[in-house]
């Protein structure tokens, strides 16, 4: 059983490749330090995908979610290196990364990155009574 945290994603099958769904996935224990002061910053991930091919698994993006906890990042940086990350690995029709990283100094702060397949537009939204 792993018990270090690990940067690889693992992936598997979508099983209903041919159908648009949406995976959404929330990660409130996430942690990186300010990379001025060597403080702890704690954010929720918040991770909203339409797959193609690949699912990410669950656990392995738990693991790489904590890979982060001793390293220094700004948190817009961060943010956009976590989707690269799960755009890579997974290579999704859409997929967006929000990040809402609790107060640090009074201040609030809300990382939004957003990946779209050449291609591909969202299904229309539908609008039930």
């Amino acid at each position: 059983m792993t018990t270090q945290p690990i940067r690889a994603l693992e992936t598997f099958e979508n099983p209903r490749p041919e159908r648009d769904y949406t995976i959404r996935i929330r990660m409130p224990e996430f942690t990186c330090l300010c990379p001025k002061t060597g403080q702890p910053d704690f954010a929720t991930l918040y991770l909203e995908y339409v797959p193609a091919e690949r699912c990410v698994e669950l656990k392995s993006l738990k693991l790489y979610v904590w890979s982060y906890r001793d390293e220094g990042a700004f948190h817009e940086a961060v943010t956009n290196r976590i989707l690269d990350d799960l755009v890579r690995a997974t290579d999704p029709r859409f997929m967006r990364l929000t990040a809402e990283f609790n107060v640090r100094g009074g201040v609030y702060t809300k990382v939004i990155a957003e990946h779209r397949d050449d291609g591909w537009t969202a299904p229309p939204a539908v609008t039930l009574p």
